[in-house]
């Protein structure tokens, strides 16, 4: 790529007014083009672009016609199926196959999937008073109505940069909010691939803004706007934190996808090959950088030996090496520093006391910021591998000795995002799951309904999104009420 990406603010292609900086492959550490460093100005300019579409007629087009328009970006990111992945591919490392399918085939589902939302589920039921505070004389009719919120910042991960988006992205303008998307930037040329396709699809001039930077003030700029009433994030805890602080100072409404810490409790009785083969995929899938892995494992004791035996021989099968090569299982991590971060809590992981069972060195690659698969055996749950979001190819186990104690190890957590049970019984296991303090269980599963509310517990998170879930958060229920 010759020329650097242009912002998209207001329904044009501008220049930034800070230059680009590279993007890099973080499996062949070169280039994959050059991303535009906006200045504030710019991010207020599209905040201030995005309260002026939302004030013109996108808040005021029915249901039907936005649907249309998310409908038509559905098709054109599905037409640029290939083109798409091997972009996310190459800012990711992720594998060829996550990132068509998981990566850019999701985004494209996301956008069908409110291109198809019933009409109903923009309204509440009426809900009608049996008396007012005079008695029958008193009854009103009460109707209770959603609205958009308004403009929404959305502020996206690094991880998959067509999922996340594309789940922000697609509720905030079927329910007719205004969007201000800024995305992570180690790969932000992805987010403006969508940008581009939502303008093919007819989205009018400022519904959707892109705006990128590497600079911590760019992202408070797009907060702390005063055209802002909503700021929807997926990311580190740490920085959600601050985003809620300036969110508070504002009164605007919040949506925290953070971090998590997923407790996988592994009973007596489970089926241990289908515990190794869920908990397995911590390692590949998206190399371990993502908050629903369960990367910390409490496992009955009478059984403890024989699956972190099987989980090890699982983790060394999986070839790592070049997310192109249609055999790679583990592609990279997202930069060096991260995987000098990761390889640091491996070590620390040393220093604790837990044993080191596979991986914990670097693969032999010449190029790519690779992890080896690395199962940490023999941890205490205050151990900080146990304790704290590592975000890769890492697992930690830890025993315990009866059902009472698996679920007190599991809550001990400052993160409450998607915890797992597996076990033969499944009464048990729901039993379980209903005592666990996360948004989410999975029971003898990894897998995730995307109709099914997701947000978390404690640390991880406020608010719920995913199916019509998302479209209640991000709307506004209006109460409109009439006499009897």
């Amino acid at each position: 790529m010759t020329d650097g990406q242009r912002l998209f603010i207001g329904g044009r292609w501008v220049e930034p007014d800070r230059g680009h900086y590279e993007v890099v492959d973080p499996a062949t550490e070169g280039t994959v083009g050059l991303a535009p460093e906006a200045s504030p100005d710019q991010v207020r300019a599209a905040c201030a672009a995005a309260r002026e579409a939302f004030e013109g007629p996108w808040s005021r087009t029915s249901p039907e016609e936005r649907a249309a328009v998310l409908g038509r970006a559905a098709d054109i990111i599905r037409g640029h199926l290939v083109p798409y992945a091997e972009l996310a591919r190459a800012e990711t490392g992720a594998t060829t196959g996550t990132a068509r399918g998981m990566q850019v085939g999701v985004a494209a589902a996301r956008f069908r999937r409110y291109a198809r939302v019933e009409l109903a589920e923009w309204a509440i039921p009426p809900q009608i008073n049996d008396a007012g505070p005079m008695g029958k004389a008193g009854v009103m009719g009460a109707l209770a109505i959603r609205q958009p919120v308004g403009v929404v910042t959305c502020i996206t991960s690094y991880n998959n940069p067509w999922a996340n988006p594309a789940g922000k992205v697609a509720p905030a303008l079927a329910m007719g909010n205004t969007v201000v998307v800024k995305p992570a930037p180690q790969d932000p040329l992805s987010v403006y691939r969508m940008a581009e396709a939502l303008e093919a699809a007819g989205v009018p001039g400022g519904v959707v803004n892109v705006v990128s930077g590497r600079t911590v003030e760019v992202g408070e700029a797009a907060v702390d706007s005063p055209d802002v009433d909503m700021v929807s994030f997926t990311g580190s805890t740490a920085v959600g934190q601050r985003i809620a602080e300036v969110c508070g100072r504002g009164m605007k409404r919040q949506l925290m996808e953070l971090g998590g810490k997923g407790a996988a409790v592994v009973l007596d009785d489970a089926d241990i090959r289908s515990a190794v083969a869920g908990i397995g995929t911590t390692f590949s899938f998206y190399s371990g950088q993502i908050c629903t892995a369960p990367t910390r494992v409490l496992v009955q004791r009478t059984v403890y030996g024989r699956f972190v035996e099987e989980l090890a021989a699982y983790a060394r099968r999986l070839k790592v090496g070049d997310p192109k090569e249609p055999d790679t299982v583990v592609g990279p991590v997202i930069s060096a520093a991260h995987r000098e971060r990761v390889e640091s809590y491996v070590e620390l992981g040393r220093k604790e006391g837990a044993t080191v069972v596979t991986g914990g060195e670097r693969p032999p690659l010449e190029r790519g910021f690779h992890v080896a698969p690395t199962l940490l055996a023999d941890c205490t749950n205050d151990m900080r591998v146990a304790r704290e979001e590592i975000f890769g190819p890492v697992v930690s186990v830890i025993p315990f000795e009866d059902e009472e104690e698996g679920v007190t190890l599991a809550n001990d957590s400052d993160y409450g995002l998607i915890d797992y049970v597996w076990s033969g019984d499944v009464a048990r296991a729901f039993r379980v799951a209903r005592r666990l303090r996360a948004g989410g269980v999975g029971v003898n599963t990894v897998g995730r309904n995307m109709e099914a509310p997701f947000g978390g517990f404690k640390r991880s998170g406020v608010g719920r999104d995913v199916g019509s879930y998302a479209l209640h958060a991000y709307s506004e229920v209006q109460a409109i009420v009439w006499p009897g």
